[in-house]
């Protein structure tokens, strides 16, 4: 959906297609038909605006064939479509029935993700609006946290710098941004400052994830003013909220509904221990308020005893449009289909009416800011 800031100028909201298992270019029409064309009609949109995951073989496919790029580009206007990011995090297989690590592979050591970032960086020039300002892509942390070293941040660093030479030579202005991430090379803020220093260019940039900045407990006032202070670019913003629970104790055999094997749900207790998934949560004796790595649907009533970090996503997202240039905000709810089952849609039309929600609860945000 296209809204306006107070100044007239244009912000982009998107959901993100990776809640969608298309490995395959029939597999991401087909999802246009099930789910984004229901959203668009619930939500009473003229356009709908997609953040397109594209797995590594359709990139690949894409970048190769121009014919192709263009009926994919027809097919999202013909439906009332239209693309300006890109989620190019996960590689490939992200709804698999286990991904946990393997969403961190190939990492930026590898050339595998340079090449698959380029493919995306050349399929999304010809996908973008003619009357875009620019396109985005967001991308994992540089790998991670283990193994790493300076000779593989040496190797990471070479590849982005390979990167930005890309998008400086690209038709359309095209942006890329690092994703922190709980556990991963870059998890904080001030990682992020340190990284992107390191690797200095006007295409690159962050992506700030709500639920992952909730989870490192950071102030999102502080850390939009950091970001801003150190020049570095808000590329892009990921609409989320993770799980909160004031008392884990009493909440063990509600959150055990949580831990489940597709994903990691990495937990951070407010007193600073980290745990790498909520099982290895649950068997210690941590003391709340945890913070746990699982996007709730952003319309999510009370989960007494759970809530969700609502406060970080107002803040931030009030944050981010006050101190920050950034106009392309995706809701990124992948994890709808492995929700306790009383929680969990049942069908397409279940799925598509719980996007429209979240989009609408996104919409209702932004007005209460100004943007509408």
């Amino acid at each position: 959906m296209r809204l306006r800031d107070a100044d007239g100028a244009t912000v982009h909201l998107a959901y993100c297609t990776n809640v969608h298992a298309a490995e395959d270019f029939d597999g991401v029409l087909s999802q246009l038909d099930r789910f984004a064309v229901p959203v668009r009609e619930r939500l009473g949109a003229d356009v709908l605006g997609l953040g397109l995951w594209l797995a590594a073989p359709v990139a690949r496919a894409l970048a190769e064939e121009p014919e192709l790029r263009g009926r994919l580009r027809r097919e999202l206007s013909a439906r009332g479509l239209e693309t300006v990011t890109l989620n190019g995090f996960p590689y490939q297989a992200f709804q698999a029935p286990v991904v946990k690590h393997d969403v961190y592979l190939p990492d930026w050591t590898d050339p595998r993700r340079l090449r698959y970032t380029l493919d995306l960086a050349l399929v999304l020039a010809d996908l973008l609006p003619d009357d875009a300002a620019r396109g985005s892509i967001s991308t994992l942390p540089l790998a991670w946290r283990e193994p790493w070293d300076r000779r593989r941040f040496g190797a990471a660093k070479a590849q982005l710098d390979e990167l930005a030479a890309g998008l400086a030579r690209g038709e359309r202005p095209i942006r890329v941004a690092l994703e922190p991430e709980p556990g991963c090379v870059v998890e904080s803020t001030d990682q992020a400052v340190a990284a992107l220093s390191a690797v200095a260019s006007e295409h690159l940039g962050v992506c700030v994830d709500l639920a992952h900045l909730a989870c490192g407990w950071e102030d999102p006032v502080d850390a939009v003013a950091k970001l801003k202070a150190a020049g570095v670019a808000v590329v892009k913003v990921q609409v989320s909220q993770a799980l909160e629970v004031e008392d884990p104790d009493a909440a063990r055999q509600v959150l055990a509904a949580y831990a489940e094997p597709r994903f990691l749900h990495q937990t951070r207790s407010s007193a600073g221990e980290r745990f790498d998934d909520l099982p290895q949560a649950l068997a210690s004796d941590a003391p709340g308020p945890w913070r746990i790595h699982f996007h709730a649907p952003l319309h999510a009533a009370a989960l007494d005893p759970l809530r969700t970090s609502s406060t970080v996503l107002r803040e931030g997202l009030a944050a981010l449009l006050t101190n920050s240039d950034c106009d392309h905000f995706e809701v990124e709810t992948y994890t709808w289909d492995v929700l306790p089952p009383s929680a969990r849609p049942t069908d397409d039309a279940g799925l598509a009416e719980g996007i429209a929600a979240e989009l609408a609860f996104a919409r209702d945000q932004f007005a209460a800011l100004g943007v509408s």
